[in-house]
């Protein structure tokens, strides 16, 4: 029996700063009813923090906005996630840390109403975004279905946070997108290339225009293209991945014939990593299991 994840990943404007969280949840209720096998339901980055404005006037915004993750948002968002009975992303939030500082911070919410995983951006967009850069990778277990990476936007330009990702053993990696630039195009090849070099799902979801340059996609682990948006149209996108094709990509190779994650053996001499101050040690070159340390 394969493992399937329905997914159902909105390509939407972000919703006003300033409007109450009731519409964002009658959006996600609209959404689950119309596509009622769906599991696991995705929003773009800071969905609920508006469009880009004049960096004089935004900033102040998003830190007036800020809260911890157990204030009154996220108790929110968590229960329209247990009340709909689904796994939950609903964007990233603009997070103020116990250090005062902000952080862009992708959660997910159980179908039980329970936040279960928070990720805090690694690489923000430089000069560009207040927040703080986050110092640890997340993966999610989704029990019945399989293990979540959690990127945001940025982190996709930087090979070894998926890489990372793939190595404590997520199957799919979620980046959640608020590209409202040309680049957009370069991102459509890395998320290709993440999904390749990984045998990863990658499920790249950004905002709809007219802030928002669209174009969400999904990959699988060979790095065909299941599903894309083709504008910036607002528009919704369901899937259902097999989880087992990761499996199936790791056993058997790429096309039936790359196994990166095998590329090792005990016996090899560890490579040397100069930019890391580290190394490639091969017996630690295998993908983590759920019960490995993470």
């Amino acid at each position: 029996m394969s493992r399937a994840l329905p997914v159902t990943m909105a390509q939407a404007a972000p919703h006003p700063i300033d409007a109450p969280l009731d519409g964002f949840a009658r959006d996600v209720t609209d959404l689950v009813h119309s596509f009622p096998q769906t599991r696991l339901a995705v929003y773009p980055e800071l969905h609920l923090f508006g469009a880009d404005e004049d960096p004089r006037t935004k900033n102040a915004r998003l830190d007036d906005s800020a809260e911890p993750l157990d204030g009154p948002r996220c108790r929110m968002l968590a229960e329209l996630a247990g009340d709909l009975g689904v796994w939950l992303v609903p964007g990233s939030v603009c997070e103020r840390g116990a250090d005062g500082l902000l952080y862009n911070t992708a959660v997910v919410f159980s179908p039980e109403g329970e936040l279960v995983a928070s990720y805090r951006k690694i690489f923000p967009w430089r000069p560009y975004e207040p927040y703080q850069p986050g110092d640890r990778f997340v993966v999610v277990d989704l029990p019945g279905h399989g293990r979540l990476g959690l990127s945001i936007c940025y982190d996709a330009w930087f090979p070894e946070v998926t890489r990372q990702l793939a190595w404590m053993g997520a199957e799919v990696v979620l980046n959640l997108v608020k590209t409202t630039t040309v680049d957009r195009a370069q991102e459509l090849v890395l998320t290709r290339a993440n999904a390749i070099v990984n045998q990863v799902f990658v499920v790249s979801v950004n905002c709809a225009g007219p802030v928002g340059m669209g174009q969400s996609l999904v990959v699988d682990p060979e790095g065909a293209v299941r599903v894309a948006a083709p504008s910036e149209n607002p528009v919704v996108l369901t899937d259902v991945l097999d989880l087992d094709h990761v499996v199936r990509t790791r056993t058997y190779g790429t096309a039936g014939l790359n196994r990166m994650w095998a590329q090792f053996s005990d016996g090899d001499a560890p490579i040397e990593l100069p930019l890391y101050q580290g190394r490639i040690d091969p017996k630690l070159w295998h993908v983590q299991g759920p019960d490995d340390h993470r």
